[in-house]
């Protein structure tokens, strides 16, 4: 089949999930002609909604491997994003930069190596006697922490980026289809998906993007993909006290391991948790409020005004995330269990292209 715009219109896609990849790949494809269907069950309660939106991609220090192939593509590619979304929304922005902070000296070592094998990037190093850690050190309590400044990655706002997404597909004319597929099987060379209410959607192509629900649809092909359930969660805190202004602090910061954003002069989120589970661990709030050593006066569990948490999906016996076709027609794009946000453009890159091969 010819690719021109005219005849990816006749190519219909059915995308399963409505999370953020499923949305970029949604964009991708009907920017590109293809006739998109959209079916999710709960899209207010997919995993995507309870992101905090860190772009971790050039301080990233694995630096092989799909994951990091994936990334490279993304970093390239999120600039040219931001600018077409916010045609229709311009407050949508990546807030730069992002700092990478320890207390652990041989973790500030192994920043430091790294910023020196990658002097082409925009890092900085900070060692505790910097000026820009003075307002950390200050809201914390302390003078231990050190660390790497990226000035090309950020945070983006997750609600903000999938409700101009929403608007995107609207303008693409992306169908929405609000129902659990229960189901997926090929007749005569086209996919047809099974609702709960017997209702039947056909495509030409079908791509899972519903994280760990995709392995109850694939039981009947018999296909070795084996995933597991990665909590995360996250608190904002409130507190209220003259002396302290969160927004003096960084737009977005990472405190061994912990992420830090300020959304007012008295209101800090912190996350998340990584937890094999699907039922979120009491226990696991304590270790976000209770990692330092010294813990200052507002970082405590009294303080906690909101906590929410995502479920994600991890690939068992193999590299994240999970990009594969199982069968003309048939794609998986999951297991995002760290970064969908990040890498949603580079996955969105690699469907258009391996769904041409289909055709």
């Amino acid at each position: 089949m010819s690719c021109s715009k005219e005849n990816l219109n006749k190519v219909r896609i059915l995308i399963v999930g409505s999370g953020i990849i499923g949305k970029f790949n949604a964009l991708e494809l009907s920017k590109q002609g293809f006739k998109v269907t959209i079916v999710d069950n709960e899209e207010s309660k997919n995993s995507s909604n309870a992101a905090l939106g860190i772009l971790m991609g050039h301080i990233y220090q694995k630096r092989h491997g799909r994951s990091w192939e994936l990334r490279k593509v993304s970093i390239n590619l999120w600039p040219k994003w931001i600018n077409y979304l916010r045609h229709l929304n311009s407050k949508l922005q990546i807030e730069k930069p992002l700092l990478q902070l320890t207390r652990s000296r041989i973790k500030f070592e192994k920043l430091k190596q790294f910023a020196g094998k990658n002097l082409k990037e925009k890092f900085e190093i900070i060692e505790k006697n910097s000026p820009k850690l003075k307002k950390i050190h200050e809201i914390f309590e302390s003078n231990d922490f050190q660390g790497l400044i990226s000035y090309e990655d950020g945070r983006i706002n997750p609600r903000l980026l999938l409700d101009t997404i929403d608007l995107s597909l609207k303008k693409n004319h992306v169908n929405f289809v609000k129902g659990r597929v229960i189901k997926i099987e090929k007749k005569q060379k086209k996919w047809i998906g099974t609702l709960e209410n017997e209702k039947e959607l056909i495509g030409d192509i079908i791509i899972l993007c519903n994280s760990l629900n995709s392995l109850e649809l694939l039981k009947e092909f018999k296909h070795k993909i084996k995933l597991k359930p990665i909590l995360g969660q996250a608190i904002e805190i409130l507190y209220d006290d003259d002396q302290i202004d969160f927004l003096s602090l960084p737009k977005n910061f990472n405190i061994d391991g912990k992420n830090f954003i300020p959304l007012t002069n008295n209101k800090i989120i912190l996350g998340s948790t990584d937890e094999n589970s699907l039922i979120p661990e009491e226990a696991k709030i304590n270790q976000l409020t209770e990692f330092l050593d010294n813990n200052p006066k507002w970082m405590n569990k009294k303080n906690i005004i909101r906590k929410w948490f995502g479920i994600r999906s991890r690939p068992d016996g193999e590299p994240s995330p999970i990009l594969k076709t199982l069968d003309k027609g048939l794609i998986i794009c999951s297991g995002f269990y760290k970064n969908g946000i990040l890498l949603a453009p580079g996955s969105a890159d690699w469907i258009s292209k391996e769904i041409k091969k289909h055709l």
